[in-house]
């Protein structure tokens, strides 16, 4: 997969870890999804890092620019070439969650073109799967990259709101979009919107 363009790597050593994450977490700490909420991989289980304060290391592609360092993530891996990402922000009011989102949204409907833009030996192609109804709404998008080399990566990110909170979620692999998992990111999504203030820890 091409070093930079899909989440692979568990959480290395960046920002400290949030505390709070477990069952005894203050009211109003957002949620992360499970491992097994993700995708679910035909051969491999999968991992995750801890819930970690700060920007994600590398930065998601096409909307790794528009973190703010205020941006809480955690990383998730298979034994195999798939991986994932949750990025949680919490913005000082609705209307701010609003205009992030919105920016987040457009960063990726020009994924594609941005893609090849910065990396001249990479052909990219997407596809916008929708709208989701869950909470105040999710955005779902398909990357497809390919190298001059023959490496083909499919990324899928989703765009999700839940009040002053907004969450973006990114899972990749080996492949193009016969081998995305459309389907079960979608259900990946509306389960990580809804849990973003629910009871259940990760």
């Amino acid at each position: 997969m091409s070093r930079g363009l899909c989440v692979l790597a568990a959480a290395g050593a960046v920002a400290g870890v949030v505390a709070g994450t477990g069952p005894a977490a203050a009211a109003g700490t957002p949620r992360f999804l499970a491992p097994a909420e993700l995708p679910p991989h035909q051969s491999s289980d999968w991992t995750a890092g801890p819930v970690t304060a700060g920007q994600p290391d590398p930065l998601p592609m096409c909307v790794g620019g528009a973190l703010p360092s205020i941006s809480m993530y955690r990383t998730y891996r298979t034994d195999l070439d798939t991986g994932a990402l949750q990025v949680t922000v919490v913005e000082r009011s609705e209307q701010r969650a609003k205009d992030f989102a919105a920016l987040l949204r457009k960063d990726l409907a020009g994924c594609a073109a941005t893609v090849m833009k910065e990396n001249p030996d990479i052909t990219a192609t997407q596809k916008y799967y929708g709208k989701l109804n869950v909470e105040e709404g999710a955005h779902v998008y398909g990357v497809h990259t390919e190298s001059t080399g023959g490496a083909s990566d499919i990324n899928l990110f989703s765009v999700g709101r839940d009040g002053s909170t907004v969450t973006l979620v990114q899972w990749g692999q080996l492949g193009g979009f016969a081998q995305a998992q459309v389907a079960d990111f979608k259900d990946t999504t509306v389960t990580a919107v809804n849990k973003l203030y629910s009871s259940i820890s990760s």
